[in-house]
């Protein structure tokens, strides 16, 4: 992985971020009422108690020793993401994690409308434990929607295929294959939130930017800022929408041919196995 430069100088620019993310989301539909949620994870640099008074200790859905000191950002459960760009104190809660990793401290807002994490909480704290275990360092960012286009495609039996989804969806934009040199992860469909979806995401995240849940959404992480995960998202979709437009058309375009595609990606520089 990468290690990012991305370093904001205040908390409220991150909750800023948090904001516009929600917003792009909601402007692409990738997100309805309560659906959705944002993580970020960094180390204890920023002030933070000045906005998240109120504390509380909680136990970790898994142990993230490597976590340890480290604080997280994250969502609500049930809270609708649109809303983060005028009321971020209600609908997000502060984990700084304790020492051994089973256990946090949860700060929150006098104005916190919910009463506990994401539901998917447990599939941002594997990811985000297994980039700080793997020698991450500073921001690591992690969205996930619920983008139409590539949620209805992972209904569909043959893009739940890999292989097939990734030569399907790479061949609509030059800008696909530059962006995910490594395609994009895909996994069969897992009861969100559930030990299962945690350990399979965890294992695909490690080498794809963007992974797709099967018959759910994605999920989107960068060594950085939150934008990038939300132009990540934004760059699937529209790949997904072009497949989308040539299957509702009777497949009349077969879209860039893959020697098209492999010269591209010799002249763009891009290392990539998927054609």
């Amino acid at each position: 992985m990468t290690h990012s430069v991305y370093s904001p100088g205040s908390l409220e620019e991150v909750l800023h971020e948090f904001g516009l993310v929600g917003e792009r989301l909601a402007a692409i539909k990738a997100i309805e009422g309560g659906a959705g949620n944002i993580s970020v994870c960094f180390e204890d640099a920023l002030p933070y108690q000045h906005l998240f008074p109120l504390q509380e200790t909680i136990q970790l859905p898994d142990p993230a020793p490597a976590l340890a000191g480290r604080i997280l950002l994250v969502t609500g459960s049930g809270q609708r993401l649109r809303d983060l760009s005028h009321a971020p104190l209600c609908g997000l809660g502060l984990l700084k994690v304790n020492p051994g990793g089973e256990t946090g401290l949860l700060f929150s807002s006098p104005q916190r409308g919910f009463t506990r994490l994401s539901s998917e909480f447990n599939s941002h704290l594997g990811v985000h434990h297994d980039f700080a275990q793997n020698g991450g360092r500073g921001f690591h960012s992690l969205v996930h929607a619920q983008p139409p286009h590539l949620t209805f495609l992972s209904h569909i039996t043959r893009y739940q295929d890999q292989s097939y989804l990734n030569r399907a969806l790479m061949r609509w934009q030059p800008e696909t294959i530059i962006t995910f040199p490594q395609g994009f992860g895909v996994l069969p469909f897992a009861i969100p939130g559930s030990p299962a979806m945690k350990t399979a995401n965890v294992e695909k995240m490690r080498k794809h930017r963007l992974v797709i849940w099967s018959k759910h959404g994605v999920l989107a992480r960068h060594a950085g800022s939150l934008l990038v995960c939300a132009d990540l998202i934004e760059y699937a979709e529209a790949a997904a929408y072009y497949e989308y437009l040539n299957l509702s058309s009777g497949e009349p375009s077969t879209g860039l041919s893959p020697d098209e595609i492999r010269r591209l990606s010799e002249y763009f520089q891009v290392s990539q196995d998927i054609f």
